[in-house]
Order: structure tokens, then sequence, then C-alpha cells
């Protein structure tokens, strides 16, 4: 194929992927407007056409090994009445994107109500997906109020994320600081490291096992080296993350688990990823609360019992510090009846917060 071919080829592909989607084929006549005015190339419907059906024989041999383009043709005809009955065919084309536009709108709005991307990269990652589709795509972001880029942001936050997975995938170990927000003397708001003693940027150690996104935050699952546990970092605190490499501690060492990290399992026992052991709780709930107590629990983990007009027990397998602060949120419908420990501690926490507004 000679080189004004494969100039036609590469545009009529560009061509089906800004201007066309399954709702929105493209005729040739379209096709060829197209060509003489953004790209001035004149070309004839024959040309047109046969260039389109190689695209479509490629589209389908390399759509078998999942690397082609996915090109479709869609023929109508239309009846023209007079003497005699005249059948024209009409042939469309248009390319079928990865994407449908409700998967689209789904990812991008999850972009605009992420708490913790900065403002800027969420605009970059927006535009990016708008152009996985055709231009025919409005992703309405402009009529939406995101969440405002006023407070502080980490903007090493993908820089984290790409880390993290390098080290996990190699099993090696990570070194960062771990920042908090203070107010200076100044009472503004800032984000600095933990320090140790001396003032200087206390330095974690850390056998990284698995990243997660829950409640519009990204956690790492890890251990602390210094220690034998579990524990939860919050992926945008993380600043200064280096490679070591020393090979990590594994997760079965760890935890005691011989079957290693069952990742749904431990997210269904720590709805805000705090760390520490998961008990059996029980407790009553109004029925009125149901929605929200399964929209933070996995149903398929909740045993009920006791069912009267009004209320319900419910049994269920989770970290008690998650618990604690779920109980505490929805002290007005929720009692917690087992275990004891857990009992005492929401006990305190509202007879402390009793004394707070005396």
């Amino acid at each position: 194929m000679c080189g004004g071919e494969n100039i036609l080829i590469l545009a009529l592909l560009k061509i089906l992927q800004i201007h066309s989607d399954e709702e929105h084929p493209l005729t040739q006549k379209e096709i060829i407007e197209i060509l003489e005015n953004d790209y001035l190339i004149d070309v004839d419907r024959k040309t047109v056409k046969d260039n389109m059906e190689r695209l479509i024989r490629f589209s389908e041999q390399s759509g078998e090994k999942n690397i082609g383009y996915d090109i479709k043709e869609r023929k109508t005809t239309n009846k023209e009445t007079s003497e005699e009955t005249i059948t024209k065919v009409f042939t469309n084309f248009y390319y079928e994107h990865a994407f449908t536009q409700s998967e689209l709108r789904l990812i991008i709005d999850s972009l605009l109500f992420s708490k913790y991307i900065p403002d800027n990269q969420r605009k970059e990652l927006i535009i990016k997906l708008e152009n996985l589709t055709s231009n025919y795509f409005d992703s309405k972001s402009k009529h939406i109020l995101s969440l405002s880029d006023s407070y502080l942001k980490n903007n090493q936050l993908f820089y984290n994320i790409a880390i993290l997975d390098e080290a996990i995938s190699k099993n090696v170990k990570v070194t960062f600081n771990y920042n908090n927000f203070n107010v200076d003397e100044n009472a503004k708001l800032i984000f600095e490291p933990r320090k140790n003693e001396d003032g200087s940027p206390k330095e974690y150690i850390i056998n990284p096992y698995q990243m997660v996104a829950a409640d519009g935050r990204y956690y790492l699952i890890c251990n602390n080296d210094r220690f034998d546990n579990i524990s939860h970092y919050r992926v945008d605190r993380i600043t200064n993350i280096g490679l070591l490499e020393t090979n990590r501690k594994s997760f079965k060492a760890i935890s005691g688990d011989k079957h290693g990290l069952d990742l749904k399992k431990y997210m269904d026992e720590h709805i805000y990823m705090f760390s520490g052991e998961s008990v059996r709780v029980s407790l009553r709930l109004k029925k009125y609360a149901l929605n929200e107590f399964i929209g933070f629990f996995n149903p398929e983990n909740i045993r009920f019992s006791d069912q009267t007009e009004d209320e319900v027990t419910a049994r269920v397998r989770v970290n008690q510090m998650a618990m604690r602060n779920w109980a505490l949120r929805y002290a007005l419908q929720v009692k917690v009846l087992s275990p004891k420990s857990l009992v005492e501690e929401i006990r305190s926490d509202i007879e402390q917060a009793w004394k707070n507004y005396q």
C-alpha cells in the first residue's frame, strides 16, 4: 500500500472515532465532506467504499485477537415508487467505542466527586475519558459543581499509586513520610509529615500488600516493618515514597492466615478501614434503619433473628473499631448487644459526648 493510501486509511479511522458511534453512523457522502474540509483529501465514493471495507476486514481479523478496531457497517434500503419500483441501498459506517456513554458518565462522575484527587488532575483525566468516544458525547461535567479544591491536596497521589503498584508486583518494601493536617502559628491549615522526637520527618518502612478504594479514599493495606500486625495508610497522605530492594514480609506470616489476603472478606469486615481484629457483633436495630445497615455491611454476612414489627436483631463479623464508630453514628437507631468490651466502649463514648454538651 502506498503512502497516500496509508494516509487515507488513517484519516478514515480518525473520522470514524471522532464523528461516529452506534447512534450516529456516517454515510459515504458525509465521510467525503469531512475528508475534504478537515484533511484536504479529495476522493470519490468508490475509493471511500473500498478503503472502508479494507478497514472492516482488518477489524474482523484482528478482533479475534482483541487487538483491532471495532468498525461496523450498516445497510439500509430506500424504495422509490414510480412507474417501476427502484430500491436503493445505502451503506453507513460507524465506530463501536469500547465504552458506552453511560459507562463513561459513571466513571467521570466518580472522578467529579472524588474528595482527594486534585482539581487539575481531575480535569485532565475527564478530558482523556471524553476523548475515548465520539464528539456526540457530553459528560455534562461543566454543569456539575464538583468538590472544592480550596483545601490542601497531595499532587503526588497518582505517583504514589504507581510506586505502590510496582512494589506490590515486585514483593518489595517501600519507604515514605506520612502526613497530618495541622494548624500553624498563624492559624493556617498546613499539611506536614509526622515527626520524630528531634523534629525530623519520620520515615516509615512498609510491607505493602494491596491498595483499595473505600469511602472516596485510597488506602494501602500493609504492615509497618516495626510491628507484626496489619495497618492501613491513606495513599493521599503519603509523600516522598521510594522503593526498597528488600523483600517484603509475607501476608501469611503477619496475619496467620495460611490462605493469604482475602480482599473481599477483609473489606467486608473493615467498613471504615480501621486496622485491628474483627469480632462477632450482635446488635438490635430499628427496621427503618435497615437501608443504612445494608449500605455498609454485606448482606451475605448478616444473620437476622428475633424479629418484631419494628425491630430485628442482626449478627455480623466486623472490625471492632469500625463497628464502634458506626454504632455511634446511628446511636438513635441501633443498640449493640455484644461483645461486652464493645458495649462498654460505646457506653463510655456516649458518656463523654454527653459531658461535652453539659
